[in-house]
């Protein structure tokens, strides 16, 4: 049995709160529990207090089994962060942008600056996605072609190479890793920008991939539609839905700010629910059920996590 968890962003404390909540147990500096296992969707880093002790768990529970631990796009984009090209330059810019969002990661880990390059390497054996016959998790998006891409190259956690080759715009890599972690989006016209939770202007919005695109209008189809398109009738996306007859499928990235969580669709559930913006860190308790039950939920409150 599984209990899938979502986006932790350096909460230690709210995630501990939470495995107590679920009856796990610290034994010999390990969390666990006689007859469950924690799968986390991905996303330890930047943003909370303690983002060193987060790794610590997840990566102690992961590396002594009691825990499958995927991928995050903050983890893809630290390690990104940190590759220097042959010029000086890095893979992914030290921009003002980039180093606001690394910084307070950088920051933590000031002190430790030996354990830091020990965590980025941890990071390449991460999962990108969990596909069992019974459920499925990934950090933002699952599109079957996508997938089903990354098992044909055999490629089930980030490496050196795909991570160099995922950077160059318009490869089959950049699309592929890119909807994976950070989701599909949609470029809504420029009249419609705006203005994200750290201030940018913007004009990509990610797609409820789970959502037929069919008779659905725009605000039903992204998130963070701005408002004066919100009830406009779809026109220009024609993403296949996620097919009701698949497992159920976990996965967080999302920053919902519902005050409980609850499923997206019979088979498709977000975990993400804002705990880096004093919202939930969120748990799905699953037993085996191919129907997913909202009593399933276990949740702890930025509060209740003492942070």
């Amino acid at each position: 049995m599984y209990d899938i968890i979502g986006d932790i962003h350096g909460y230690a404390s709210a995630l501990e709160e939470l495995l107590h909540k679920m009856n796990y147990k610290k034994v010999k500096g390990v969390w666990q529990h006689p007859g469950r296992k924690v799968i986390f969707v991905g996303d330890y880093i930047d943003r909370g207090p303690a983002i060193r002790e987060t790794l610590q768990i997840v990566r102690t529970m992961q590396e002594n089994n009691t825990a499958i631990a995927l991928m995050g796009n903050h983890e893809y984009n630290a390690l990104a962060y940190d590759y220097e090209l042959a010029d000086g330059t890095f893979l992914r810019p030290h921009d003002a942008k980039n180093i606001k969002q690394h910084e307070e990661t950088l920051k933590q880990f000031e002190a430790y600056q030996q354990e830091w390059p020990d965590y980025l390497n941890w990071f390449y054996s991460l999962a990108l996605f969990l596909d069992l016959p019974e459920l499925r998790a990934v950090h933002a998006c699952w599109d079957q072609k996508d997938i089903d891409w990354l098992k044909d190259k055999n490629l089930y956690r980030m490496n050196k190479e795909l991570l160099f080759s995922s950077h160059k715009e318009g490869s089959n890599e950049y699309k592929v890793i890119n909807n994976i972690l950070k989701g599909i989006e949609y470029i809504v016209p420029g009249e419609y920008a705006w203005q994200d939770k750290d201030g940018h202007y913007r004009t990509e919005n990610r797609i409820k991939w789970w959502v037929d695109p069919q008779q659905s209008s725009y605000g039903q189809l992204l998130f963070d539609c701005p408002k004066p398109m919100a009830k406009i009738m779809n026109e220009n996306i024609n993403s296949i839905p996620y097919s009701k007859g698949a497992p159920p499928v976990f996965f967080g990235h999302y920053w919902l700010e519902d005050a409980y969580p609850v499923v997206q669709a019979a088979n498709v559930i977000c975990l993400d629910y804002s705990i880096a913006k004093k919202g939930n860190l969120v748990a799905y308790r699953w037993n085996g059920e191919e129907q997913i039950d909202n009593r399933h939920f276990v949740f702890v409150n930025y509060k209740d996590g003492r942070q």
